[in-house]
């Protein structure tokens, strides 16, 4: 499919990167390909292809027919010259973090990232003398303020995981720039189907493909996106450390993204109005969701996002007590650390977003116990309105009886 047609992103989903023709058998659906080695008959060939000089395929642990598209249908979803996939969305951030860091070089974040990225920053970089400013996430000045004394890799989340905060990335990746920083964006939560941060002058762009790309909870992978000169870079880093994506696993994140605008459309509605609805019941005491008005973060969302996506995060009335009794009353959501599945999935951060992180850590970042993260599947917005409801007023009765 040609970039020049500059197709939907809906369309995106669903043709990006596949072609029956370079397909065996002219097949309409990615075949999987299993085989670990590729043969060839001439020397001359095989050189040229393993020194690059010509398309093709080596090894598996480098790259993989099924693999390069998966890879290609996110290279054109992002708009992005090149685009090297991972096993895991971990191995995405880590990967991308050890490739650009070394020793005596700083990288400026915020406190709230996900709760992996966020033993990265404060475990293992410093180990490797790495030095780590995390700022407030709202707190643009003084993101700014540290960002100028000196930063390698600019490293943002929006929205954070699991409090939904917003940040304007336009504005931070033009201060990262100006102090010759490689700005990096998890757009997770987002998707490429509500925002795009290259566009945004992010110079690279993550996923955990394994949320809402993939979208039925089947299987693992990350991504990340960007210029063929920062790509190739990750790519040499993950193709000697081995954190490479299963065939298997792009094939089935492949066959989730075909229904990706379908999904995202009806996830963005439906977290809206269930948002809507939690602010307006007495048994919650703050909702999470940049669709709001109330929000801090909406007019930055608004401006730079399609849509709100299909997460939100809530806190209840009580104390942690209080989300022992609610979460087993939830009849239409799985209790389980994953989130942009087709079923609704929801949970506290001490045993989802940030269950490696103490008590204490969670609260430095802002996270309360009573915080319950909330992504929204696909099922008729009704009804899981309808499942909060008796769930929270069961809960309320119990507690407050």
């Amino acid at each position: 499919m040609s970039d020049a047609k500059q197709p939907s992103k809906g369309t995106q989903s669903v043709w990006a990167g596949e072609d029956e023709k370079d397909f065996w058998g002219r097949a309409t659906q990615t075949p999987v390909v299993h085989s670990v080695s590729f043969g060839y008959t001439d020397v001359d060939d095989w050189l040229d292809v393993a020194l690059t000089r010509q398309p093709g395929h080596i090894y598996g642990r480098n790259t993989n027919p099924t693999v390069a598209v998966f890879e290609e249908k996110l290279r054109i979803l992002e708009g992005a010259e090149a685009a090297t996939s991972f096993s895991t969305g971990m191995a995405a951030i880590s990967n991308t973090l050890f490739t650009l860091l070394a020793p005596g070089d700083r990288v400026v974040s915020v406190k709230d990232t996900y709760g992996g990225t966020n033993k990265i920053f404060t475990e293992f970089l410093p180990h490797f003398h790495v030095e780590v400013a995390l700022c407030d996430t709202t707190d643009h000045e003084a993101i700014e303020a540290e960002i100028a004394q000196g930063c390698t890799v600019l490293y943002l989340e929006s929205p954070t995981n699991p409090t939904l905060k917003v940040m304007d990335l336009e504005r931070l990746a033009r201060a990262g720039h100006a102090v010759g920083a490689v700005v990096v964006v998890d757009n997770t939560f987002a998707t490429p189907i509500n925002a795009n941060p290259l566009a945004l002058g992010a110079d690279l762009v993550l996923h955990s493909a394994t949320k809402f790309l993939g979208g039925h909870a089947d299987a693992l992978g990350g991504i990340v996106c960007g210029s063929k000169a920062l790509i190739d870079r990750i790519y040499h880093y993950r193709e000697i450390t081995g954190a490479t994506l299963d065939p298997m696993a792009a094939y089935l994140l492949l066959r989730g993204m075909k229904t990706l605008h379908l999904r995202i459309r009806q996830q963005n509605e439906s977290a809206l109005r269930i948002a809507q609805f939690l602010a307006a019941h007495p048994f919650i005491s703050g909702v999470f969701y940049p669709g709001l008005e109330t929000h801090e973060g909406h007019a930055i969302a608004r401006k730079q996002m399609r849509g709100y996506g299909g997460v939100l995060s809530f806190t209840l009335q009580g104390d942690f007590d209080t989300v022992r009794a609610f979460l087993p009353r939830l009849k239409l959501a799985h209790l389980a650390a994953n989130l942009g599945a087709v079923e609704t999935v929801a949970g506290p951060p001490a045993t989802t977003s940030h269950v490696e992180c103490t008590l204490e850590e969670r609260e430095a970042m802002g996270i309360p116990e009573t915080l319950i993260r909330y992504s929204v599947g696909i099922e008729d917005t009704d009804d899981l309105i309808a499942d909060l409801q008796q769930a929270l007023d069961a809960t309320a009765a119990e507690h407050h009886g």
